[in-house]
């Protein structure tokens, strides 16, 4: 039997109630026969792991032998990658945990209210040496659940935030590190969180144009849903992604729970009358219902408190899209010229990109968005 690699990544399996419940008691012999276990080991062969006779494992596994030596207790937490305080060592790297956790919640906040704030590129900046840093930890053996949960939050808001500032041809990238969040959320059994992770990978797929598994996601997250703003964000995102897929049944029925879910759910920058009124105006639209739509545009809601820049922007295109297949190219015209406005101001390459593609009859407002995107490719490839 091939020996493990002790650098082989993160052990996934410390992670479990059970494997918790051992670390927390600091027992070695403890660890290392759940060690052994878990890696169908004999004795002799985590000997060899530890530089250690199989005589001295076993006197050590039954208790017969008792190791005090810190430089022995970090030697083995180093072979078995865990972090030193499972047996009772404290060091430069661990001490400082409590002070990791706080600052990296206190990041994720920031980054969320300055990519809600139309900064989606500051808001890259901010999470990218963080998730290096989790990455860094959790490779080092730091596996503990609270730095794990906070990696699988840093990763899907990086890719969240770089779902808005990357263009089209390049959102599978956003959508990797959604997925990345999306897989230590479903290993940590955190339901809440797994249905967040969920949640923003489905969009992140549906924007890459993956939408089968996009719809797959986003249904699986809505059935996980603990409250009713969860279920709320869940189905507006579903209801999206049906509607790009021109499903129609679908759509319809996410849009009436959506609607529903109007009284029952507090209002969030995600869903809210205004963001149900415009996956409601675009799902109409793709599945060529354009005089429902049309009929719908009239009844627009005002964006209140919790709308974020760029759901107004995505707002003003699908409007100008509406009217320009109803014929009204100056009301075309206006919403689609204060979507390039605001997309520029905000870097948004894919709303620049809808504009390109929704303004064939406009041709001034193609130039400007087309004029727009080039200098934001241009940024971006700096």
């Amino acid at each position: 039997m091939a020996r493990p690699d002790p650098r082989s990544g993160i052990r996934w399996h410390w992670t479990t109630p059970r494997a918790q419940a051992i670390l927390s008691r600091r027992s070695l012999p403890q660890i290392l026969t759940f060690y052994r276990e878990l890696h169908h080991l004999p004795q002799e062969e985590l000997g060899a792991l530890l530089g250690y006779s199989t005589s001295y494992i076993s006197r050590v596994e039954t208790g017969s032998r008792t190791i005090t030596d810190i430089g022995a207790l970090r030697h083995i937490a180093e072979r078995l990658q865990l972090p030193p305080h499972v047996f009772g060592i404290t060091d430069d790297a661990d001490g400082d945990h409590h002070a990791v956790i706080q600052f990296a919640d206190s990041v994720l906040r920031l980054a969320e209210i300055v990519r809600q704030a139309g900064q989606a590129a500051a808001a890259v900046d901010e999470l990218w040496p963080l998730v290096a840093r989790l990455e860094a930890r959790a490779a080092d053996g730091h596996t503990e659940t609270d730095v794990l949960r906070l990696l699988a939050r840093a990763r899907v808001s990086l890719g969240v935030a770089l779902g808005h500032v990357l263009p089209e041809e390049r959102l599978a990238t956003a959508a990797r590190w959604t997925g990345k969040g999306t897989a230590i959320a479903r290993r940590l059994g955190d339901r809440s969180l797994h249905a967040y992770a969920l949640r923003h990978h489905g969009n992140e797929l549906r924007k890459a144009r993956m939408l089968g598994p996009a719809l797959d996601r986003l249904a699986l997250a809505r059935d996980l849903a603990n409250t009713p703003e969860e279920r709320a964000e869940a189905v507006i995102l579903l209801a999206r992604a049906a509607g790009s897929a021109g499903h129609t049944a679908a759509f319809d029925s996410a849009v009436a729970e959506g609607r529903g879910l109007l009284d029952a759910a507090s209002a969030t920058p995600l869903f809210s009358e205004f963001t149900h009124h415009e996956v409601h105006l675009r799902g109409l639209a793709g599945t060529g219902r354009i005089s429902e739509a049309a009929a719908l545009l009239d009844r627009a809601p005002y964006p209140g408190l919790q709308t974020t820049a760029q759901w107004q922007i995505i707002s003003a295109i699908t409007a100008g899209q509406v009217l320009a297949r109803q014929g009204d190219r100056s009301a075309a015209r206006e919403q689609m010229t204060a979507a390039v406005k605001g997309a520029a101001m905000h870097r948004l390459p894919h709303q620049l990109q809808r504009v390109v593609r929704a303004s064939r009859g406009l041709p001034e407002v193609r130039e400007e968005a087309e004029a727009a995107l080039a200098r934001l490719r241009a940024a971006i490839a700096a």
